[in-house]
């Protein structure tokens, strides 16, 4: 069978959602392609196992960037979930809805109907959360929510008052009525289970029989006929496949899957597709463009008392860990260990918080190794409004080709000047009396915070990226975005359709 009303590329955090609601309707057949396998491991499933998905070659495809000019030429790797669930399966589970003003802010580069009040019945229509409903949160969706163990560590409440002491407050909810200020973190849990879309989503309505899922599923092009999108070519274990769409093909891929998909495909900047050696189908220029992403660093400190999760990663620990785990989905195995958190603003005179804050009691690397031996804790920290744009474009025609990723970190004064803010201000957090009785030594930054020139050089030299890359497929009114009434982008395969990939049609 090679023929549905539906196509959706990418069984990711959007795909996964798009082949539930469609399937819903049993007149609707619906083809969801992956290309990854299914996310049954027990390392996806365990909360605190996240480095380890994070890092396999079967569950991410292992992107690196090319080098970047405003790290000193350092390449980052760049981790996107290549599993049923996709990058919801392997990331770090930490749930930000972000701040309000974000989503008005998209409303003023003309994405009608997104605004925050827009998007909140959706959040809450989405969203089980631990307190059950409020005005805020959603209390019977798919996706549950909590706080892990409840921060039973005593660093986390330490963490959240030393924020106070430095004079930003307190927020019972920064997903809800008040972002800012300094509080308990949440995440994509489930009973002590990661709650990845595969899970949420994808699992209830797997056993509709008008719901295929394939996996191992790599999509090579988009088929276009008179400017408009009926199908999709893929390849699945050395084989050629073909799989028509009456209605529509809609592309979840990802921030690095779609605008390549897109290009090779034909669509996309004229330059671009010339290089790669593929034939122009619909010019648009924006496909790949304004790529961003989130850079952080971890402020690290040797704890004064043996209470840090560094005391639990020796191989019979983990097991004792694992054990608890399987039987019982409860203890460190059900928890990302992000359990408080904070969001300030790094200056006067801006509307939004600006800088963001995960607190670790532990020091610990992301592939899950120990930053140095004895206790310590740590907080990743960043700004999280960067000024610099990057790019994705791809190297040749075929799906097999690694695309080209340059995110241009610290490409502006106002991106490395508000690294300088970034770092002085949590040091001044970290220095409070309320973690007086645990902090002994700064392990990093440890360099003068002073003097801008070390600062830059720290920064350059440690920061990593925080896996969030977005926004290559852009979204609003410009000529160089989407149309803005879509998540995603939908292309449409029927003439009495309303959404096609024509710029006139907008």
């Amino acid at each position: 069978m090679n023929e549905f009303d539906y196509i959706v590329i990418g069984a990711g955090s959007a795909g996964c959602v798009l082949a539930n609601r469609l399937s819903e309707d049993p007149a609707h057949s619906v083809l969801l392609l992956e290309a990854g396998k299914d996310d049954r491991s027990l390392f996806i499933r365990m909360p605190t196992a996240l480095s380890i998905p994070m890092n396999s070659a079967r569950f991410s495809w292992g992107y690196w960037g090319q080098p970047e000019p405003g790290l000193d030429g350092r390449r980052m790797d760049c981790a996107r979930g290549k599993v049923l669930g996709g990058s919801s399966a392997i990331n770090g589970m930490v749930y930000v809805r972000g701040h309000a003003a974000d989503f008005d802010q998209w409303v003023g580069a003309g994405a009608t109907g997104w605004s925050y009040a827009d998007c909140l019945p959706y959040f809450k229509r989405a969203e089980r959360w631990m307190g059950g409903e409020d005005t805020y949160r959603g209390g019977e969706g798919p996706v549950d929510t909590c706080n892990g163990n409840n921060m039973r560590n005593p660093l986390y409440e330490a963490f959240v008052a030393a924020g106070e002491e430095a004079g930003y407050g307190k927020t019972e909810d920064y997903n809800g009525y008040r972002q800012e200020g300094f509080g308990p973190m949440h995440m994509t849990v489930r009973r002590g289970e990661r709650c990845s879309t595969d899970l949420a989503y994808l699992e209830p309505a797997r056993k509709r029989s008008n719901l295929t899922v394939v996996t191992e599923a790599e999509v090579d092009t988009l088929i276009l006929s008179d400017q408009r999108v009926t199908g999709v070519r893929y390849h699945r274990r050395g084989q050629a496949c073909v799989a028509n769409a009456s209605r529509e093909v809609i592309l979840s891929a990802g921030s690095i899957g779609s605008p390549t998909i897109l290009q090779r495909s034909g669509i996309g900047p004229v330059a671009i597709l010339a290089e790669a050696g593929v034939e122009v189908q619909h010019e648009l220029p924006g496909v790949g463009e304004n790529l961003q992403d989130h850079l952080e660093v971890y402020f690290q400190y040797r704890c004064e008392a043996p209470i840090t999760v560094n005391g639990h990663l020796s191989w019979w620990a983990k097991l004792r860990i694992g054990v608890q785990w399987v039987l019982t989905k409860t203890g460190l195995g059900a928890t990302n260990h992000f359990e408080s958190c904070g969001f300030i603003r790094s200056r006067s005179g801006i509307a939004s918080p600006d800088i963001q804050y995960h607190f670790l009691p532990a020091a610990i690397r992301y592939d899950g190794r120990a930053a140095f031996s004895g206790h310590g804790f740590q907080v990743h920290v960043g700004p999280n409004k960067p000024e610099s744009r990057g790019t994705v474009r791809i190297s040749g025609p075929n799906a097999q080709d690694e695309p080209r990723i340059l995110f241009n970190y610290l490409a502006t004064e106002r991106d490395r000047a508000d690294w300088r803010s970034c770092l002085r201000l949590t040091r001044e957090i970290l220095q409070q009396p309320a973690l007086d009785a645990y902090r002994a030594e700064e392990i990093q930054p440890a360099v003068d915070l002073s003097d801008d020139e070390a600062v830059d050089t720290w920064v350059r030299d440690n920061v990593e990226t925080a896996y969030h890359p977005s926004c290559s497929c852009k979204m609003g009114a410009a000529d160089d975005a989407w149309p803005w009434s879509i998540p995603s982008a939908v292309f449409a395969a029927s003439k009495d359709s309303a959404l096609s990939i024509r710029r006139s049609s907008r």
